[in-house]
């Protein structure tokens, strides 16, 4: 079995900061805008699990789906300054 798969995001500063909402940074935040983007992460069920600023993939994940998903966080400009995978 491979290792499971990471994509690991650099946030906007603002959404770095554990002051700014109460402890909760970037993909946690309190923000509708963030609770939508995790719903909509969660649907895809190769995804294991969601932290602040890293999205988990299950190691027999498709590339594509990589690829589909970084691009589609590296859109969301309002949170997101770059993602990388590991």
């Amino acid at each position: 079995m491979t290792a499971s798969r990471l994509l690991r995001l650099d946030l906007q500063p603002e959404w770095a900061n554990p002051e700014r909402d109460a402890g909760r940074t970037g993909l946690l935040s309190t923000d509708a805008r963030a609770a939508t983007l995790v719903r909509v992460l969660l649907s895809y069920p190769e995804v294991r699990y969601v932290l602040p600023d890293r999205v988990s993939v299950e190691p027999t994940a498709d590339p594509h789906l990589l690829e589909t998903l970084t691009r589609f966080l590296e859109r969301q400009h309002w949170l997101v300054r770059r993602v990388g995978s590991w």
